[in-house]
């Protein structure tokens, strides 16, 4: 990539002289003016050889494939039928209107472990850009790695934002993923109000096309205790709303400790989109333990997943009825069982 990249510099700097040369020229100036609107369809040159090669900040490479994510998100995530109902129209919005946005697409997602946030991330990445995960244009944070010390807040603020606005100017179209905010020192992300507050432009960087999603497990129980409220006021899972949950998740946020404990971010209401993930019931692991099966090329039968079910997952005292892991310990319990001889 690197020998590319000084190939294609080397070509635009010979370009660059030539269009000069043709300048000083009187019998070249017809020739200087078709250069210099060459210029103008850089990009397009760029598209078509530099990055034939090398990842560019182009619809080649970010396609945003919301359709496919939508069908991925309705074919493998389990329970969460308002993260779909969310998630989808805000990040169809994003991108329709990604030429005129006004500020960057800022997501929070909450919940008890094992319940998808982390999946659907993934998910997100995977779809949106051609690279997926490994795009060099996704940007990803892990509390305990990269802020374990709050000693260090003011450290980890300085570097965030800087991170931030160094990704931004390479590629607005950037996505940061946060995990594990409950993590993080509070008011780590204060120094990014700036760069992703309304019609903001700081130093010539334009963050308005960008996407942050934040990942915590702060709210967690909060969430499951309102669920469990609403099955004794006799309502159904599928029946629950975002209305049920977001006043608790933004509450939660701004109150418990992490990283977005008293932030800036929402008391300038710049977080657009605080999303529940519910615990997870038995039919839902049961759904996942076949989804794990299937990726071992094996279809157990009924009685594999119920042993299996019954050996690992543990449920919340209060309720009797959430899985309190979720998901999370069957991948590699499955593993095991798939391989087994």
């Amino acid at each position: 990539r690197m020998a590319i990249n000084y190939i294609f510099r080397g070509t635009l700097c010979l370009v660059f002289v030539n269009v000069v040369r043709a300048l000083f020229d009187p019998l070249s100036m017809g020739l200087a003016a078709g250069a210099a609107l060459g210029f103008y369809k850089f990009d397009t040159l760029k598209d078509h050889t530099y990055c034939r090669f090398v990842e560019c900040c182009n619809d080649d490479y970010i396609p945003g494939d919301i359709g496919k994510l939508e069908t991925d998100l309705k074919d493998n995530l389990f329970g969460q039928h308002i993260v779909i109902q969310q998630l989808i129209p805000a990040l169809k919005a994003h991108f329709t209107g990604k030429r005129n946005s006004r500020k960057p697409l800022v997501i929070s997602f909450h919940g008890t472990p094992g319940t998808g946030k982390n999946f659907v991330a993934d998910k997100i990445a995977n779809r949106i850009y051609k690279e997926g995960n490994k795009s060099k244009f996704v940007h990803k944070y892990i509390g305990r790695g990269d802020f374990p010390l709050e000693s260090h807040a003011e450290h980890y603020k300085a570097r965030v934002v800087s991170d931030v606005r160094r990704a931004i100017s390479v590629c607005p179209r950037s996505l940061f993923i946060f995990d594990e905010v409950d993590k993080m020192p509070p008011l780590v992300f204060d120094s990014l109000t700036s760069l992703i507050n309304f019609n903001s432009v700081v130093d010539g960087v334009d963050s308005t096309q960008a996407m942050f999603i934040f990942l915590s497990n702060t709210a967690g129980v909060h969430i499951s205790a309102k669920l469990g409220k609403l099955f004794n006021d006799g309502r159904l899972r599928e029946n629950a709303r975002l209305s049920d949950f977001e006043q608790i998740l933004e509450k939660g946020a701004y109150n418990l400790e992490g990283g977005l404990k008293k932030t800036s971010l929402i008391e300038s209401h710049l977080i657009d989109h605080f999303i529940p993930f519910l615990p997870l019931e038995k039919s839902h692991v049961y759904k996942c333990a076949k989804a794990e099966f299937r990726k071992w090329g094996k279809e157990p039968k009924d009685d594999v997943i119920e042993q299996l079910i019954n050996d690992y997952i543990n449920y919340d005292r209060e309720h009797g009825i959430f899985a309190t892991a979720g998901c999370k310990k069957l991948g590699n319990k499955v593993a095991v069982l798939a391989n087994y001889t």
